[in-house]
């Protein structure tokens, strides 16, 4: 585990996943008590026994989420409601007790109030927060567990790509699929990613970044990329069509997505939300009808994709570079997580850094939805 280098951080890129910052938060839940109020406590090791359910049978899910420097004494949150309604379902999908969304904001509070510091005033960079619900009980009974863990940890990152929003090369996965209707698609579920592995490591062989995933059925709509929603641009100007494929139930519906598609309404595109077939998307980038395709996520923001390969075709999408509608809607978004441009209802969760102006809110609510 690499603590987090605020040195470093002035001038390197900083990889996902890597620098954490000092502290995590944690809370369980008991049939007698239910859930306990989230606590601080230093970044550490857990312990567990060898037969805890999580780690044998799976039952275990998690968000992610962000949040943004405001000035030398705040951090905002990214829509962290939404965030705990989609933990809540996913929850929900493996049997596990939801959490309170109250007990997931008192916890995104309590991190960023002792560590939003541990974020340098950099463009670029962000404070990714990881909560994760898991069966803790020492039981391999097959059966839900009887007693669950909360865990919340933070770590600083750049972009999940590259920290400017350089094309990706993307790898349409013919193999393997990534979930199956009725299954665990729509949800984090901790399942869902290993299995993926296979596939993004032919992407990699292929000299691409990412696995473009079909639907399980016909094996031939566009589901998602790699963990990201999909979006694709017809046309350009003010006349320009923005479509991404329908949340069926096995592709995971994004907070980022759900926020771009807002943002694009309210800019006078024509926001469609509609199936598209593989041989769709090549044969209308082939004739100029699609000139822009992007990938959203809490990670990877807004992602341009440059190029497609399938197995030995591939082809090019609009010049090949980030087009004028991705990055105005990635412009729009990242003006939001920073403070330059003001936010719908709801959408941030301001927080003072301890030991800072600030202090400790003392009415954390106040804060909420301020739209700064």
């Amino acid at each position: 585990m690499r603590q987090f280098d605020a040195a470093a951080a002035e001038s390197d890129r900083i990889p996902f996943g890597e620098q954490f910052t000092p502290h995590m938060v944690t809370a369980e839940w008991t049939e007698r008590d239910g859930w306990s109020e989230p606590r601080l406590s230093p970044f550490g090791d857990l312990s567990m026994s060898p037969a805890m359910v999580g780690l044998h049978y799976g039952q275990v899910v998690f968000e992610g989420l962000k949040a943004y420097r405001r000035d030398d004494d705040a951090v905002a949150c990214f829509r962290p409601a939404d965030h705990a309604a989609r933990l809540r379902r996913s929850a929900e999908r493996l049997a596990i007790p939801a959490l309170p969304e109250e007990s997931l904001l008192a916890a995104v509070d309590l991190i960023l109030e002792a560590d939003g510091g541990s974020l340098p005033q950099r463009p670029g960079l962000s404070l990714y927060l990881r909560p994760v619900l898991y069966a803790s009980e020492a039981n391999l009974a097959l059966r839900p567990a009887r007693r669950y863990a909360f865990l919340l940890i933070a770590f600083v990152t750049g972009g999940f790509f590259s920290d400017r929003p350089d094309p990706v090369r993307v790898w349409v996965g013919r193999d393997h699929t990534r979930a199956v209707p009725g299954g665990t698609g729509g949800v984090k579920f901790a399942g869902n990613y290993a299995p993926s592995y296979a596939a993004q490591e032919q992407a990699r062989q292929a000299g691409c970044d990412q696995v473009v995933w079909l639907d399980p059925v016909e094996r031939r709509w566009v589901d998602e990329l790699g963990g990201m929603n999909l979006f694709f641009v017809r046309g350009g100007g003010p006349s320009a069509q923005l479509v991404t494929p329908p949340a069926t139930g096995t592709l995971l519906p994004g907070v980022t997505r759900d926020s771009l598609l807002h943002l694009a309404g309210a800019r006078g595109l024509d926001v469609r939300e509609e199936p598209l077939s593989i041989e769709q998307w090549q044969a209308e980038c082939l004739d100029g009808t699609i000139t822009e395709t992007f990938a959203s996520g809490t990670a990877a923001v807004v992602t341009p994709v440059g190029e497609v390969r399938d197995g030995t075709e591939s082809w090019q999408v609009g010049t090949g570079l980030a087009g004028p509608v991705t990055l105005a809607l990635r412009d729009a978004l990242v003006d939001i997580h920073t403070g330059r441009a003001p936010a719908p209802e709801g959408w941030l969760r301001t927080v003072g850094i301890r030991g800072a102006g600030l202090g400790r809110p003392a009415h954390r609510e106040s804060l909420v939805g301020s739209g700064q």
